[in-house]
């Protein structure tokens, strides 16, 4: 998949970083992926933990992702991407995104989530993609930096 890979968690974080790759996938007419993980339980055993609702809360998330991307690409009008796919996955964001960007051109992500602390610069999850990503990565900042 090459292209540009989004991750967003409905944050305000991310709807930046969504913003940011519509435009550079425009700029560039490559696709676009934007990728939104549903976190399972972890057991003390720090293995992942399956439940009956994980698929209808990753399709809830798919959903959620579909129409963030749908109004961020209304709002900007021209120049959207000549192919957007919306991904939901279960799993840690971190991986996915990294899986994802195995073969991506670039990694767009916010500098932070909606978890966290509020003190940080860059959350955990961006942190981890920059430091082991297969390809370039661009966090965009907070509005207030």
């Amino acid at each position: 998949m090459s292209g540009i890979v989004v991750g967003i968690d409905g944050s305000g974080h991310s709807e930046r970083a969504l913003e940011w790759a519509v435009r550079e996938a425009g700029l560039r007419q490559v696709p676009l992926t934007v990728i939104a993980v549903h976190q399972p339980v972890i057991s003390h055993w720090g293995s992942a933990v399956s439940y009956p609702e994980d698929h209808a809360m990753t399709v809830r998330i798919r959903d959620a992702a579909r129409e963030q991307t749908d109004k961020v690409i209304d709002r900007l009008g021209e120049g959207t991407p000549p192919q957007v796919n919306i991904n939901a996955v279960s799993g840690s964001p971190a991986e996915e995104l990294l899986v994802a960007g195995k073969r991506a051109d670039l990694i767009v992500l916010g500098s932070r989530g909606a978890g966290g602390f509020a003190r940080l610069v860059m959350g955990s999850v961006s942190y981890q993609v920059t430091h082991h990503a297969h390809c370039p990565v661009v966090v965009i900042p907070a509005d207030d930096r």
